[in-house]
């Protein structure tokens, strides 16, 4: 396996920090996304190993084994098994272990033939099975899409995969797709693919959970007096009724008008409306005059 320079991937000093990685991951994995470059294969290949060198290095562990052993980091446990068992052996931390000359020496040293050494198929010795590469994607979705159960299309390895995404899902959710990775090394087990879910807010509500809430404006007149009020939600517009000397700031819950319960049909939330009084402007002669009437009645009662 050639080596890959992760840090040059993704465009990023080698003693960059956590947060400049995943800034940087970010940026990329936008700009490179297949959904966005659907005619662009290179892309799609650049894609995959945008998500490869940010997997590598935003994890301290595997970064550590990366910085080490570079392409054969994923050998890293093999490897320091391996020198615990020279030493206890009382040999060279640089010698072969399998007798012979040198393999390696300090941090330059050529690690493939250390592992081809151990691992490979040596007087017909069966050779290690290493699971492969684990992907990761992220995916964005609108809030109004995510109100329902839709499908989506992923290109990995220039293979698509159609996915069921159900209603609900949160942001942030991550799901795993089993063996939709890197295939695995020396028939190994494919690496797995993580998908996380990005939900933009394009409406007018706040989610919280399974539930929604929105400020919806009301007529003075109608909080005075009473009436019904048209409220908008995801799943289209309903009646509710508005009782007489509705004060500015009650809070009504409509029951089941709020998000779904991921992977739970026909299971939803609520939703909380807020309302906030509308005082009127502009008003005429005659309108002021009812009002002052109004008010000097209140004041004799």
């Amino acid at each position: 396996m050639d080596y890959i320079d992760y840090y040059k991937i993704l465009g990023v000093d080698k003693h960059a920090t956590a947060d400049e990685i995943k800034k940087a991951y970010r940026k990329l994995a936008r700009k490179h996304h297949p959904d966005l470059n659907p005619n662009n294969a290179e892309a799609g290949k650049l894609f995959q190993q945008i998500n490869e060198a940010n997997e590598v290095l935003s994890d301290p562990e595997s970064r550590k084994k990366y910085d080490q052993y570079g392409k054969d980091w994923k050998h890293a446990e093999q490897f320091e098994q391996a020198k615990k068992q020279q030493r206890s052996s009382g040999g060279s931390q640089q010698g072969n272990p399998f007798g012979g000359g040198e393999y390696f020496s300090g941090d330059d040293g050529d690690y493939s033939d250390f592992f081809s050494s151990m691992f490979g198929n040596r007087g017909g010795s069966r050779q290690a099975k290493f699971k492969g590469q684990d992907f990761r994607a992220s995916v964005q979705l609108n809030l109004t899409d995510a109100y329902k159960t839709q499908k989506q299309t992923f290109t990995v390895n220039g293979k698509n995969i159609r996915i069921t995404v159900p209603a609900g899902i949160e942001n942030g959710q991550e799901i795993k797709l089993t063996g939709h990775g890197a295939p695995g090394a020396n028939g190994g087990p494919n690496g797995d693919l993580y998908i996380t879910f990005e939900i933009k807010n394009d409406t007018a509500f706040t989610r919280k959970g399974n539930d929604l809430y929105a400020t919806v404006p009301l007529d003075l007149y109608k909080s005075l007096l009473g009436g019904e009020e048209i409220i908008d939600t995801l799943a289209g517009k309903v009646k509710m009724p508005v009782a007489p000397e509705t004060q500015n700031g009650t809070k009504v819950r409509l029951k089941g008008k709020g998000f779904p319960v991921y992977k739970k049909d026909g299971e939803f939330g609520d939703l909380y409306v807020t309302y906030q009084i509308r005082i009127p402007t502009g008003l005429t002669a005659k309108e002021k005059e009812l009002v002052e009437q109004l008010s000097k009645e209140r004041k004799n009662n």
